[in-house]
């Protein structure tokens, strides 16, 4: 795993916590920061199993 997988995946777990918070406390601007986040973090985690599959291509 590399730095963007790991870092990807924190981000889009902490964007469900803030999400299901939202949802708790009846925050709808938390639920959307919390979809954003989980979004970003996919995106993330994505661009760091791209990587991954070029170095691995590239050994």
């Amino acid at each position: 795993m590399n730095k963007d997988q790991v870092n990807g995946k924190l981000q889009d777990i902490g964007g469900k916590i803030q999400e299901e918070t939202g949802k708790l406390v009846g925050n709808t601007d938390q639920e959307v920061k919390g979809l954003a986040n989980q979004i970003e973090g996919k995106t993330q985690e994505k661009i760091g199993d791209l990587k991954e599959a070029v170095k691995d291509a590239t050994n």
